[in-house]
């Protein structure tokens, strides 16, 4: 009896999906890791932080990216390779585990999306 309700937790584990999965560490280890490849690869011309100005005037800021594209289309971006941005922009290409994490990371600096305010007509 013991052996087969081991035996059916373990199906049930193998068929739940790894992004079900997800525990808050693995999602904080996934945004740090996105952090140090936006670091390494992104930050000697956007503004990769919340916060900041970009050191290439023509490459935009991470915080705003979701307001000027679908972030899960930069997913296939990033791991077909970008070729072209902005200027001199050199191609990347990521693993998919490394396309998740820069998404994540992306995610987490998204600054609040600010809406027009109406003037009322006099």
């Amino acid at each position: 009896m013991l052996a087969r309700l081991g035996l059916s937790m373990c199906l049930v584990g193998c068929l739940v999906s790894p992004a079900s999965a997800t525990t808050p560490a693995t999602h904080k280890q996934a945004i740090e890791f996105g952090r140090t490849l936006a670091q390494a690869h992104c930050a000697t011309c956007h503004a990769i932080g919340k916060r900041g100005q970009s050191p290439n005037p023509q490459a935009p800021r991470f915080a705003t990216l979701a307001q000027r594209y679908p972030l899960d289309n930069l997913a296939e971006a990033f791991s077909e390779g970008i070729l072209v941005g902005h200027g001199p922009m050199p191609e990347f290409q990521f693993e998919p585990d490394q396309v998740d994490s820069l998404i994540a990371y992306l995610r987490s600096v998204q600054s609040p999306i600010k809406k027009a305010k109406k003037r009322a007509s006099k």
